[in-house]
C-alpha cells in the first residue's frame, strides 16, 4: 500500500501545538513530508531552541500516530531550529538545522551535564576518521571481533548514513525483525550485535537527507534497538566532524573515541580535525590506529611504505593521545572484506587477525580505565 505525502499529513491535522488549536501542519512548524519507496516517512518540526522540551511531546505524538498508518513501515521525526527564529513561517521546503557554534570542555570541577545512559552497555565507543576511504569501516569490524575473542560482549552499530558498508564487511541482509512496533533486534554476525540504515533501505538506495533527519536515524538506531548486555558498542561513525558527531558527542554517553588514519600528510590533516571535534565535546580519544601502513609483496616480499609509514604515530605523539598500532595493506583484509568475510572470524590465528587482537587488548586496556558511559555534554545554541 503506497503512502503519500497527503495521507500523513492528514493524519498529522489531529495533533495540535497550542491551547487556540492550531494543528501541526497549519502551524508553519512542519517541514516537507518525505516518503521514501518503503514506506518509511520523515518530517521535523521547526521550534525554537526554548521550545523544544515543550514540544517533545508533540513530535512523539506525531510519531506515534504516522507509524499507526496501515502501510507505514517506519518514521524518523525530529525537532529542529534556526538561528534567531521566533515566529516560524509557512514554508513547503525543510527548514535549516542550526549549526552549533564550537562547544568548550567543562571547566574543572564542574558538575557533568547529565546524558541518558542505554539500558545494558558498559561503553559506548565511536571509531572515526577526519576523511573517507582510510578504511574505517574494515578497521571498526575487525576491531569489534577481535575485542569479542577477548571474550568481551561486543555490538557494532553502523552510524554512517550516507554509506552503511557493515552489512557488506558481514554478509548480512533482510530486515530486523520489531518487537511490539517499538524496538529492533538487531542482526546477528559471526555472533556480534550489528545494526545498519543499510538493513532499512535498498542496497543502491541513495540517503538524501538534511542534518535533522541524519540525528533522528542516528537516535534511534541507538535506542530503538535491544542491545542487550554489552561490555563495548563500537559506532562506526560517518568520516568528517559534522552532524552525526555532534549528534554522537550530545545524545550518547561516549566513554572514548578511536581515530583511523592512513599515514600520508594528506589523511593526516583531517585525523587532527577529528581529534580536535572530540577534545572539544570532552570525549576522550582513546587512541590513534595507522591504517594501510604497510604493503609486503606477496612474491618478493619487498616491504613497500605505499603511503608513507609512521605519519599516525607521530601524529598522536604530537597531539598527545595514544597510538594503538598499526594494519598493514594487505589483499588478503581487502578480499576477505568484499566477501563478507572478516578477517577476525574466518582467520583468527593467522598475522593479520593477530594485528587486530594486539590494537583490540591496547584499546581494551585504555577504555577500562575510562570511567564507564561518561556523561554527555550538552551543546547549545547561541
Amino acid at each position: 500500500m503506497a503512502i503519500t505525502r497527503d495521507d500523513v499529513l492528514k493524519a498529522l491535522a489531529g495533533i495540535t501545538v497550542d491551547a487556540a488549536g492550531t494543528t501541526l501542519p497549519g502551524s508553519g512548524r512542519l517541514s516537507q513530508v518525505v516518503v521514501d519507496p518503503n514506506n518509511r516517512v520523515m518530517f521535523s518540526i521547526l521550534v525554537d531552541p526554548s521550545e523544544a522540551e515543550r514540544f517533545e511531546p508533540v513530535r512523539r505524538q506525531a510519531e506515534g500516530r504516522v507509524l499507526q498508518m496501515p502501510g507505514v513501515s517506519g518514521v524518523f521525526a525530529s525537532l529542529t531550529s534556526e538561528r534567531n527564529q521566533s515566529h516560524p513561517a509557512q514554508s513547503s521546503a525543510a527548514p535549516r538545522p542550526v549549526t552549533p557554534p564550537p562547544v568548550a570542555p567543562p571547566r574543572p570541577g564542574a558538575p557533568p551535564n547529565q546524558g541518558p545512559q542505554i539500558a545494558g552497555v558498559r561503553h559506548i565507543v565511536a571509531v572515526a576518521s577526519g576523511k573517507g576511504g582510510v578504511g574505517k569501516s574494515t578497521t571498526a569490524c575487525n576491531l569489534a571481533l577481535a575485542l569479542q575473542a577477548q571474550g568481551l560482549k561486543v555490538g557494532l552499530l553502523d552510524a554512517d548514513i550516507y554509506g552503511p558498508s557493515v552489512p557488506k564487511l558481514f554478509g548480512l541482509s533482510g530486515k530486523p525483525n520489531v518487537v511490539d512496533n517499538k524496538a529492533m533486534e538487531p542482526m546477528v554476525g559471526y555472533g556480534l550485535k550489528v545494526m545498519s540504515i543499510g538493513f532499512l533501505i535498498e542496497p543502491e538506495t541513495a540517503m538524501i537527507w538534511r542534518g535533522p533527519m541524519v540525528q533522528s536515524a542516528i537516535t534511534q538506531m541507538l535506542r530503538d534497538v535491544l542491545w542487550g548486555e554489552l561490555d563495548v558498542l563500537l559506532v562506526d561513525m560517518p568520516p568528517g566532524t559534522g552532524d552525526a558527531q555532534l549528534t554522537m558527542a550530545q545524545a550518547t554517553p561516549l566513554s572514548g573515541a578511536v581515530i583511523v588514519s592512513t599515514p600520508q600528510d594528506l589523511a593526516l590533516i583531517d585525523a587532527r580535525r577529528g581529534v580536535t571535534m572530540f577534545k572539544k565535546v570532552a570525549v576522550p580519544i582513546l587512541g590513534v590506529i595507522e591504517n594501510m601502513a604497510t604493503f609486503v609483496c606477496p612474491n618478493c616480499g619487498h616491504a613497500s611504505h605505499i603511503f608513507g609509514h609512521g605519519g599516525a604515530r607521530n601524529e598522536a605523539q604530537r597531539l598527545g593521545v595514544p597510538f594503538l598500532g598499526e594494519v598493514p595493506l594487505n589483499m588478503t583484509i581487502r578480499e576477505t572484506s568484499d566477501a563478507g568475510r572478516p578477517v577476525v572470524a574466518t582467520d583468527p590465528d593467522g598475522p593479520h587477525a593477530k594485528v587486530y587482537r594486539d590494537i583490540a587488548a591496547q584499546l581494551w586496556a585504555n577504555l577500562s580505565g575510562a570511567p564507564a558511559g561518561r556523561t554527555a555534554p550538552k551543546i547549545v545554541f547561541e
